[in-house]
C-alpha cells in the first residue's frame, strides 16, 4: 500500500483566518466536488507564501462564495491573503487518477490542470 495524491485545489488564497474556530478548513463547496475532496476527509495544505505546512480536515463552505478559512490552531500558521495549495490523499495497492483544480484569485474555478 502507498499514499498517493488524488485531489488538489492550486493557487487558493485564503479568504480569512479565524483562531476561534474549532479547527479545520473550510472550503467553498462548489471547489470541493471539482476536486473530489469530501466534507471531513484529512488534507495537508501548503502555504506558497510562509511554506507553512500542516494537516487538518474539509468543511463545506457556501457555495460559489470562494471562500477558504484557516480555522482553529492552523490559522497561526497559515494567515488570510496566503496562497495556498489543498491536498487529498489515497492509500492504494496501485496508482489512483488525480484530479487537480486550478482557482484564481477570487478562488473562481479556471481550468482543470
Amino acid at each position: 500500500m502507498r499514499w498517493y495524491y488524488r485531489s488538489k485545489i492550486h493557487k487558493a488564497t485564503v479568504t480569512e483566518a479565524d483562531v476561534n474556530y474549532i479547527g479545520s478548513i473550510t472550503i467553498d463547496e462548489d471547489l470541493m466536488e471539482q476536486a473530489g475532496l469530501h466534507p471531513g476527509e484529512k488534507v495537508l495544505v501548503v502555504s506558497n507564501t510562509s511554506g507553512a505546512r500542516l494537516d487538518t480536515y474539509t468543511i463545506p463552505g457556501p457555495r460559489n462564495s470562494g471562500v477558504i478559512t484557516m480555522n482553529g490552531a492552523a490559522a497561526h500558521l497559515i494567515k488570510a491573503g496566503e496562497e495556498i495549495i489543498i491536498i487529498g490523499f489515497e492509500l492504494s495497492d496501485e496508482p489512483v487518477e488525480s484530479t487537480a483544480v486550478l482557482v484564481n484569485e477570487r478562488n473562481e474555478f479556471v481550468r482543470y490542470l
